[in-house]
């Protein structure tokens, strides 16, 4: 697994654990792959920024938006991915 994947699962950690939005943000912003553009997507969809939501869904070449509508199912899902 790759260094950026391993923060991606830790950002995801820090949603789904911690509920801390910020510190998963800082980490997802920086990291320009498409995972983690997925996960930046879930987050402004969390803080109910739909505009800015599907403009990183878009950026991830997802077009999931609808797709989930439970953030945590989404997160899940993103890092069953990751791990597999």
């Amino acid at each position: 697994m790759s260094l950026l994947d391993q923060q991606c699962l830790k950002a995801i950690d820090l949603i789904l654990i911690s509920e801390d939005w910020d510190g998963a943000h800082r980490i997802v912003q920086d990291i320009n792959s498409p995972v983690a553009q997925w996960i930046h997507a879930v987050l402004h969809k969390i803080e109910g920024d739909e505009a800015n939501s599907r403009y990183w869904y878009s950026r991830s070449s997802l077009n999931v938006y609808e797709s989930y509508s439970n953030h945590q199912l989404e997160l899940q899902s993103i890092k069953k991915k990751l791990l597999s």
